[in-house]
Order: C-alpha cells, then structure tokens, then sequence
C-alpha cells in the first residue's frame, strides 16, 4: 500500500478518538465525524477505537493517492481493497513463509481486512444518512437472509429482523470451528498457575464460559458467593446471570480474603504487586499471565478464549439444550452456539453408530 505512514494517525482526546493529519487536516473531517458520530450512539470505546484503525488505513490510502474521502467512487474502494490484500505486514515472514493453507504469513488476514472495509462502509452509511441524495460509493449484494431456525413462523412472526443488503465490499473468510483443549492439556495449564488469583480468572472462563473482557470487567459486587450467582457485562452492554460453581466459588472467595490488596477498586481482579497494586488488572496484563503460563505448561493453545470453547464444548459433549448454551455463553444470535454442536464428538459418534445399528437391523 502506497502510504505515508506518518500522514495520518488515531489518537485519544477526552475519552475519545479521533484522527490526526497535520499536513491535510480535511482529510480526516468525515472519518472523525463518523467516529464522534459512533461515540454519541454508545458504542464501547473499544469498537470505536477498533473503527478507527479501520478508518487510519483507509486515509492513508486517500493520502498515497491523492484521493478526497468525501469524492471516493466505487472503483477507488476496490482499489483500496487490492491495496489491503497487497499490503505486507511488518514484521512477519517474508514472501517464501506460509501457512498450512499455502498463505502468505506477512499479508494481512481476510478477518482484518474486513474490519477495515467495515468501518469505511459505515463511514458512508453515515454519510449517505446526513445526506439522502448522496450516492453511497459502497456496492451492495444480496439481502441477507440469516434468520434462525422457526424465526419466521409462530405468534411473533411480525417481529423476525428483516434482510439488509450485505456489502460487496468484504472478503470471503473461512468458517472455523472453536478450538477446545483436551482434559491432559486443560489440567497442565491448570496445573502452572500459582496464585489463587490467577486460577480464580481461569476457572471463570473454564467453568462459567466468561470472555476475558468479561472477566476484567467483574466489580467484586457482581459476584453472589453465597447464592453462587455472577452478574456479567457482556459485549454490547448486555447483562447476563450466570451460575457460579461451588469449587470455583471458594477459590474466588480465598482470593478476596487473602490475596486480594487493600485497594479503593470496585474491580474484582487488580494487580498484585509492582508500581501498579491495587489497580484494576489490564487487558496487556492478562495476556501476559496467560502467555507467561503458556510457556511454562507447554500447552501453546492455552489461550484465555480457548478455556471458553471448551466451556463450550463440554455443554454440548453433556447434551445441554441449545438455548440454555446460547444465553450461559451470551451469544447474540443462536447460529454462533450452534458451532459447539459440531465439536462434540462424543454425542456425533453415538448418534452415527446408533442409526448404522437400526440400518442394518432393517436390512438384515
């Protein structure tokens, strides 16, 4: 991508994020319109920080071209998009490292890719919405047709969500399944963590599916040790109750009464030691527990969000229904739960042997 890279950067003022473009401020005008605009919704400072990265590799796009973002055609988005998909990564491997799948290692993934078109998608969304006549730049494909299943029937079928164009303007990425850790894994990850700290974070997203952002965000009111209940503020700003195992319960209270410093932090989990005690554990922190952990129980895939699909996948190996699954997990849409379905092998074999055994005792 032929870019400046110090033309454009994303900053934070006053909780929150804009662009900066010193040699072109008006280039950057509408992005940081469209990112005030997302702030004024409520959308979490994370999404908006995440769009605005989205929208910093688009401007400085614009920027290499000489584009003006508000005189953008849908050939110049295509040419962004060639541009992503050309773009090399600094710091990977070079052209002659690839994956299993015979990609390029230092290229950007479809995934991020896509988090960029969205955020520049939105962008004319919002223009198009100030300005009705305007003609968004973004091409639009089929209406999507997602619905889950019975959606369309029964007494509420006035209330099913109506198809939206989808953008052309995305890559197809492909579909994979959540990877779980075996118990032998699971038990030498468990099995390195010392404190009482440390286990307690694991324990919730090993046997109550919690995210790891989740996790960071229980204030030590959100816990009900005695009634074994956990109030969790999940993505989008929705809340959800959760039941708290019994062994897991007396580790998170052992950690309160013993571990836990004297602090004026409503957050559950806080640093332990170092300059920063007392303060609410960060989102670098926890990884770097969990990659320090990794390292010392040689279980590479051991991280945070894997000890959820293996939440996961143990609900579905014991038969829990689907919807009791998708709101213990806080799935949005029932078609992202269904995903643990297919890594159950366990119920999968069962039902294989059982219908062989009935086809040939008819045949027979």
């Amino acid at each position: 991508m032929d870019t400046d890279a110090g033309a454009v950067s994303l900053r934070q003022v006053d909780q929150r994020w804009e662009l900066v473009c010193p040699t072109r401020p008006e280039l950057v005008a509408v992005p940081n319109a469209y990112l005030g605009y997302l702030a004024d919704r409520n959308y979490s400072p994370r999404t908006v920080r995440t769009y605005g990265f989205g929208l910093v590799a688009f401007c400085r796009w614009a920027y290499g071209t000489g584009k003006d973002v508000e005189a953008v055609s849908t050939d110049d988005l295509l040419s962004f998009l060639s541009a992503c998909r050309q773009q090399v990564v600094a710091g990977r491997g070079g052209p002659n490292v690839v994956d299993l799948a015979g990609r390029r290692t230092d290229r950007l993934a479809p995934a991020s890719v896509n988090l960029r078109l969205a955020a520049v998608a939105g962008m004319y969304e919002y223009l198009a919405m100030r300005d009705p006549s305007r003609i968004s730049p973004v091409p639009k494909g089929r209406p999507s047709s997602w619905f889950a299943q019975g959606e369309r029937s029964g007494l509420l079928a006035h209330t099913k969500r109506r198809p939206a164009p989808r953008s052309r303007l995305r890559l197809r990425t492909p579909r994979r399944l959540p990877r779980a850790l075996t118990p032998s894994e699971t038990r030498a990850l468990l099995a390195s963590l010392r404190s009482r700290r440390d286990l307690a974070i694991a324990g919730l997203m090993l046997y109550c599916g919690l995210r790891s952002c989740e996790v960071l965000a229980l204030a030590v009111t959100d816990v009900d040790i005695g009634g074994r209940w956990l109030l969790v503020h999940g993505k989008g700003g929705k809340d959800r109750r959760v039941p708290l195992d019994g062994d897991l319960a007396a580790a998170i209270n052992a950690y309160l009464l013993t571990e836990r410093p004297d602090t004026d932090s409503a957050s559950l989990f806080v640093v332990a030691k170092g300059p920063t005690r007392g303060q609410p554990l960060t989102p670098a922190g926890l990884r770097t527990i969990f990659r320090y952990h990794r390292a010392r129980s040689g279980v590479g895939a051991g991280a945070p969000h894997a000890l959820r699909h293996t939440f996961g996948t143990a609900l579905a190996e014991a038969g829990v229904d689907l919807a009791v699954m998708q709101s213990l997990l806080g799935h949005a849409h029932v078609d992202t739960t269904a995903r643990y379905i297919h890594l159950a092998p366990t119920h999968v074999k069962a039902s294989y042997d059982a219908a062989r055994t009935r086809q040939r005792d008819t045949s027979s």
